[in-house]
């Protein structure tokens, strides 16, 4: 198996993948592009987080990142997940 640009392997298709941005409905107006997670001043009253990457109970169209959906952060389904991943250098 070869892994992505990214050093990644297996990024899409498998289950939506939780993100650490809060819902936006765009991109406009705020988002950071510095790479850091875009959340709301008040978390705490914010429900929706971002998902990627869709699902193997979605079409193609939906399995890839730069598909968005959002859910209530406490949605729990077998479609639903995330990613665990540790920064280390590259050999």
């Amino acid at each position: 198996q070869v892994a992505n640009s990214f050093g990644l392997y297996d990024v899409h298709g498998n289950v939506w993948e939780w993100c650490e941005d809060d819902w936006h409905d765009t991109y406009e107006g705020g988002a950071p592009e510095d790479g850091r997670a875009w959340l709301n001043e008040n978390d705490n009253d914010y429900q929706y987080k971002v998902l990627r990457g869709g699902s193997w109970v979605n079409g193609p169209w939906y399995c890839r990142s730069a598909y968005r959906l959002n859910d209530l952060r406490d949605a729990r389904d077998l479609n639903l997940g995330f990613r665990v991943m540790c920064r280390s250098g590259r050999t």
